[in-house]
């Protein structure tokens, strides 16, 4: 008969341990690899923008460095803000109707891209207290929503395929969700990065996935910003389809991943890391707690806690 060695298990802390050490390391790794991809770029755009300025500056004597200066500083403070100083750009508001909803839509999504921002202190104050009760409120509408979408694309078509089939729980569950996924990609980043390569002029098809990436993972990095159509009425329309599909696109991303997160094997890899201490550690304390309550109760009643077979 052969006997099999037990092998001691790790205590759960060294799970923490391990996960935060791995992330650590995908952290340095994004840097390093973040670092030497765009260092070159970086410093080739550097030595561009030195060039131009110098070259502009032999070339118009009658201005000098610091009033070039100066009106960069103003430039570059306006564009921050949304507002160009191009002659060619359109003349529709950042803050007209469409464009606040779109505003409003990034916001409460914490998309944020940050190329429209208050200007007055009176819109910073409202913006504050208008964020402190529409991030809550949106976050639940959207919890709302992913329930009822998943028990909607999830939950019934699983049990309906097992039920009317006999199909298999687990391999059925990962066939739904890489469908899904893959449903998501096709339609919502896919599909909207075709419309914007079409529509805006200077966006390439990766630039445009790019986009439509950054924005439904709430990244909104604001280094493409759409809406520049010349017709300030199409842009209108243009800027409330764009909220339209950041909202239905976050959600369907959110649907998506809770289908993923739902996967057996997802679980499974996350209860490595979850330590059975932990509620065995808050089932003494609740039980503690209790005793406690029970005790001064007694106490204030003036009654003893029987003990029982005594």
């Amino acid at each position: 008969m052969v006997r099999t060695l037990d092998v001691p298990k790790l205590p759960h802390s060294w799970n923490y341990v391990i996960l935060l050490c791995c992330y650590f390391l995908f952290l340095v790794f994004g840097a390093m690899v973040f670092g030497a991809l765009e260092q070159p770029y970086e410093q080739k755009l550097r030595r561009q923008v030195a060039q131009a300025r110098s070259s502009f500056t032999q070339g118009h004597a009658c201005i000098s460095d610091n009033g070039l200066q100066s009106l960069l500083e103003q430039v570059l403070a306006a564009d921050n803000y949304g507002i160009s100083a191009l002659e060619n750009t359109s003349i529709s508001e950042n803050w007209s109707f469409a464009s606040s909803l779109f505003f409003v839509a990034t916001v409460l999504s914490t998309t944020g891209y940050g190329h429209t921002v208050p200007l007055s202190d009176g819109g910073k104050l409202f913006c504050i207290l208008y964020t402190v009760l529409g991030i809550p409120v949106t976050l639940f509408f959207l919890a709302f929503i992913i329930q009822q979408f998943t028990i909607l694309v999830t939950v019934r078509p699983l049990l309906y395929a097992q039920v009317r089939w006999g199909f298999p729980q687990k391999p059925l569950a990962v066939a739904h969700a890489v469908i899904l996924i893959l449903m998501v990609t096709g339609f919502f980043i896919l599909l909207p990065a075709t419309i914007f390569w079409a529509v805006e002029d200077d966006w390439n098809y990766l630039e445009s996935i790019y986009f439509c990436f950054i924005s439904l993972s709430t990244i909104g990095l604001g280094d493409y910003i759409p809406g520049k159509a010349s017709n300030p009425l199409l842009k209108e329309l243009y800027k409330f389809s764009i909220t339209c599909y950041l909202i239905i696109g976050l959600i369907a991303m959110l649907v998506a991943l809770e289908a993923l997160h739902k996967l057996q094997e997802v679980r499974h890899f996350f209860h490595f890391f979850h330590s059975s201490d932990s509620h065995h550690s808050m089932k003494e304390d609740l039980q503690s707690i209790l005793s406690q309550d029970q005790l001064a109760v007694t106490e204030a009643s003036g009654t003893l806690p029987t003990v029982e077979g005594s």
